[in-house]
């Protein structure tokens, strides 16, 4: 076996990944994939997750296809959550970090997904490692396997050099740290270029390659030396470390030395040659001394001392040439075959998404904005019908139409348009009815600011911790202030605030509204009889034959009509629907991103464009329509004369008193629906407000035990010297032994604390310190896109809300398990007619 080092793994915690993922799925999905199809995949990630993360440290080939796996599943996943989002305390201790006497241990927790992928391909990286550390050095299939592993290693540390920082956001355990990482990096391609060696000598090339082949390996262990040794970094690694890749250095340096010196006797070059065997014997012998390891290269070292003894005394006997200076002598080549890998996507060869049926974040975040135009557009066009169908209404009950042309034969009966708007309000529940449901709107007010009084008490509560904490340890207190964290949270919180403000006032509204028609409403729910009593007595002109009678009654025909184009074009505008998802993702998948304002408006224009056209003829029609109904009821009224006064206002009464009920009856069940959708919105924006305290109340225990620790390890005072260890008797330690000279010098062991030199083809290389860049300054994740549950006047909606809804389940979505402060008041309209969870505190 070649004697690698093989870098040590991260050790993670448990966690629960199965409920805060199905809150996010569940919030950010439910207008476009069911999320109950995807709780079978989360739970099969949570058994993957507990599999991979485990399996990594029984150090086998097996176990790489495992974690593989479970890191593709990662990639995939962030594509279609925002990584930040997923609000779960991952917590990975230090791979470096062995604890202390109190069995605490270095280890950062971010909820964060990329945090996550970031530590689980960094085990990736280890277990190649170690895998390639196990192989044998006599075997050519294991000796390509190792050769492989490490390269990809050592790329996947590079690639993670450049990304863990912008990634994590925040200072990174030691084993993350950028310079650990290249550190890594380096090591990982130098022992790869050393199994090439191997290679080439199990393999009998020539001698002049392998030569070149460990010269370059000698180069690159050099430069993992330098960097080894620096400050920073030396203190970090297991303390042999650094004594091995000095031994590998020099080693290397003999191996190249002596398969050179081969190439010189083939050559007949015998003084060359016997000058480099003295070379590279004492270049094994240092090796084995930085390294403290007798077996390092010893069959080599062997041959090597063997050459050397038959090729002076060929010469002291035949040749008699001179021996030339070894720093006289042409350098040997150079040939690297090692390459830092590019990270592979993906990992595993069978890979299966497990949530193949969620769109990449970019496609539901173009969904999302597409909905809302189209949002807009639907309920403006809505507006505008029932606006032009209530003015219209109102001129018509002022004219007391079509009740004063229903009878007009002198009879005192009721008209017949009367009779049937009283049986149409009674069908529908009457005044009890409305009152019953207005009487339910307080409770479902007071169900929704409670939870989210409760989701800013959550918020309130983390803040006032931290910043506790923050005042209490300083700059200690290292990690994000929670102001950055919650942003977002908070200013949905300010936009639910507002939505439920400006229902206070459409249910205001509505209460007006009812009161001012109460008495009408009354009367139209009674029985036939009572109403007939309830209106007074007269009659009307005769004037049934009367040209203005026939004109009114043919206009009224057209005002049905109209009414009837306009359900029609309603019933259009809302079930309409068009499929971008498709769209969406062949976008994506063509030009590598989504032009969504220019995609929807194409989209939206074909398909709601010749609606808008019939909303806006309609409109126009009406206007014309009530010119001549206004001109035929007045030669109406001069034909039939004087009439009843009391009687008729007491038709118009009644007659607005329907359209008043018809209108309340529609804004007090888009305002029960309303409020229904609100709660499913606030109860997965509680979820995922939840989530997050949750991790971050787990962060802050981990950090705050840290600190703790580390104040008592930094408080305790150091042991003194018993007395009776001090006197005359006692020994007194021996003076450092003078290193012994030789060719190179050689190094002192590690524990002495000074760096070892470096030496390249021999000579000493002066020790460089790194320099590091800054990183990018952190971006917030974007906002995320508004949501319109479909609502009209007075109730908030995207018409009359520019601002929109925050993100969150769509309606028609059974609310997740948990989060309302109380039970809703019996007898809720059918939307939700599962009922409502249990209260969680």
């Amino acid at each position: 076996m070649a004697e690698l080092i093989s870098v040590p793994l991260k050790k993670p915690s448990e966690v629960d990944l199965v409920t805060p993922l199905k809150n996010l799925i569940q919030s950010r999905y439910s207008t476009a994939d069911k999320p109950e199809d995807c709780n079978e995949a989360i739970n099969e990630l949570s058994k993957l997750r507990n599999t991979a993360i485990w399996k990594a440290f029984e150090k086998y080939e097996s176990s790489l296809d495992i974690i593989y796996g479970y890191y593709d599943q990662l990639v995939s996943l962030e594509t279609k959550i925002p990584a930040q989002e997923l609000q779960v305390p991952f917590k990975w201790k230090d791979a470096f970090d062995k604890g202390s006497i109190f069995g605490s241990r270095i280890s950062l927790t971010i909820p964060s997904l990329s945090y996550e992928k970031i530590c689980v391909l960094f085990n990736i990286a280890a277990l190649q490692s170690a895998v390639a550390a196990s192989q044998s050095v006599e075997n050519d299939e294991s000796l390509k396997l190792a050769a492989k592993l490490l390269q990809q290693s050592s790329g996947i540390f590079n690639h993670l050099k450049s990304t863990v920082m912008l990634t994590i956001q925040q200072d990174p355990t030691p084993d993350l740290n950028p310079d650990t990482l290249g550190a890594l990096s380096n090591l990982m391609l130098a022992q790869a270029q050393e199994i090439f060696v191997h290679k080439a000598i199990h393999d009998n090339m020539k001698d002049s390659i392998v030569a070149k082949l460990a010269s370059q390996c000698e180069d690159l262990y050099g430069e993992c030396l330098k960097v080894f040794q620096r400050e920073n970094l030396k203190n970090i690694w297991d303390k042999d470390w650094i004594p091995t890749i000095a031994g590998k250095q020099a080693a290397l340096h003999a191996v190249a030395q002596f398969y050179q010196s081969l190439v010189c006797r083939s050559n007949k070059q015998i003084g060359e040659e016997i000058a480099r065997l003295e070379h590279s014997v004492s270049l094994f012998q240092t090796a084995q001394q930085r390294s403290g390891k007798a077996s390092l290269f010893q069959d080599l070292q062997h041959k090597a001392q063997r050459n050397l003894t038959e090729v002076k005394k060929d010469n002291d006997f035949i040749y008699h040439e001179r021996i030339p200076d070894i720093k006289s002598l042409e350098l040997i080549g150079k040939a690297q075959p090692a390459k830092v890998l590019p990270l592979a996507q993906p990992m595993s060869q069978a890979f299966k998404d497990l949530f193949s049926e969620l769109v990449p974040v970019a496609v539901h975040q173009a969904l999302a904005a597409y909905d809302v135009r189209k949002t807009e557009i639907v309920n403006a066009e809505i507006g505008r019908l029932r606006e032009s169908t209530t003015t219209l209404n109102g001129i018509l009950a002022s004219l007391n139409l079509p009740a004063a042309i229903e009878v007009t034969d002198g009879s005192s009966g009721l008209p017949p348009s009367i009779i049937e708007k009283a049986n149409t309000v009674s069908q529908l529940g009457g005044i009890n009815e409305l009152e019953k449901m207005i009487r339910e709107l307080p409770d479902a007010l007071k169900r929704n600011q409670d939870i989210l009084d409760e989701t800013d008490r959550m918020l309130n509560e983390e803040k006032q911790a931290d910043d506790s904490l923050r005042q209490q340890f300083k700059e200690r207190w290292t990690r994000t202030p929670s102001d950055k964290l919650n942003e977002m949270f908070r200013s949905n919180a300010a936009k639910y605030r507002e939505i439920i403000n400006n229902a206070v006032q459409a249910d205001k509204v509505v209460r007006e509204k009812f009161e001012s028609h109460r008495e009408g409403i009354a009367l139209l729910s009674k029985s036939p009889a009572e109403l007939q009593a309830a209106v007074p007595q007269g009659s009307s002109g005769t004037v049934t034959n009367s040209s203005a009678v026939n004109t009114l009654r043919q206009l009224m025909e057209e005002v049905e009509t109209i009414k009837a184009e306009r359900d029609v074009i309603e019933s259009e505008l809302k079930n309409t629907n068009f499929d971008m998802k498709t769209k969406f993702l062949s976008a994506l998948a063509k030009d590598g991103a989504i032009s969504e304002p220019a995609l929807s408006v194409e989209n939206l224009g074909q398909i709601y464009g010749p609606l808008q056209k019939q909303v806006r003829e309609s409109i126009e029609k009406q206007e014309g329509l009530i010119a001549k109904i206004q001109q035929a009821h007045s030669q109406f009224i001069q034909e039939r004369g004087s009439t009843a006064s009391g009687r008729e206002s007491k038709m118009v009464q009644l007659a607005g008193a329907h359209d008043a009920f018809r209108d309340l009856l529609n804004n007090l069940t888009e305002g029960t629906k309303f409020y229904n959708d609100l709660t499913q919105l606030l109860v997965a924006f509680q979820n995922k407000v939840s989530d997050f305290c949750f991790a971050r109340k787990t962060e802050k225990e981990e950090l705050l035990k840290d600190l703790t620790q580390e104040s008592s390890r930094g408080s305790m005072p150091t042991p003194t010297q018993p007395s009776y260890y001090t006197g005359p008797d006692v020994k007194k330690e021996a003076p450092p032994r003078p290193p012994q000279p030789s060719q190179p010098p050689q190094a002192p062991p590690a524990s002495g604390g000074v760096p070892y030199p470096v030496y390249v083809q021999g000579m000493p290389v002066p020790y460089g310190a790194s320099t590091s860049t800054p990183y990018p300054a952190y971006v917030p994740p974007p906002m995320p896109q508004g949501y319109n549950p479909y609502g009209t006047m007075p109730y908030p909606n995207s018409y009359n809300y520019p601002g929109g809804f925050p993100a969150a389940p769509g309606y028609g979505q059974q609310p997740p398990p948990g989060s309302y402060p109380q039970q809703p008041p019996a007898g809720y309209p059918p939307q939700n007619p599962g009922g409502y969870p249990p209260n969680p505190w």
